[in-house]
């Protein structure tokens, strides 16, 4: 169960916004074979001049079109699991018009008592939910 937060700078339509988001999706289930429901995306618009997104020396530029993602999800899936989700999200976020400079990922490993989704519940501690991958 992946919390994604998208961060992008104002002006895009609704329907571009939707389109990140499912495509981020979508990337996601094919790679973690996630229950489609597993959906928890929170998506964010930046004035202009807010989001500074550097190439870290690597040599290119970002546009304004950046889209900056953090996902947030339970430890235990190995770095060519990890490497495979950024390929099939930089894949899909081509395919709705995002260039593969203008993403940038960080990816936060927690564990299953991290999580509450509501009622001020660990559900995966209590046995409400089964814990992924276990």
């Amino acid at each position: 169960m992946p919390l994604v937060r998208i961060d992008v700078n104002a002006g895009k339509s609704s329907e571009e916004l939707d389109a990140i988001s499912r495509s981020i999706h979508r990337a996601i289930l094919e790679e973690y074979r996630i229950p489609e429901r597993d959906y928890f995306h929170i998506v964010n618009e930046h004035a202009p001049g807010r989001i500074y997104a550097l190439d870290a020396g690597l040599g290119f530029e970002r546009s304004s079109n950046v889209v900056m993602i953090q996902i947030f999800t339970q430890k235990g899936r190995s770095g060519d699991a990890k490497k495979s989700l950024f390929a099939a999200i930089a894949a899909r976020l081509g395919e709705v018009g995002v260039a593969g400079e203008d993403i940038f990922l960080g990816y936060v490993e927690n564990t299953a008592s991290d999580w509450s989704f509501g009622f001020g519940r660990a559900q995966y501690v209590t046995g409400e939910l089964a814990v992924p991958g276990s």
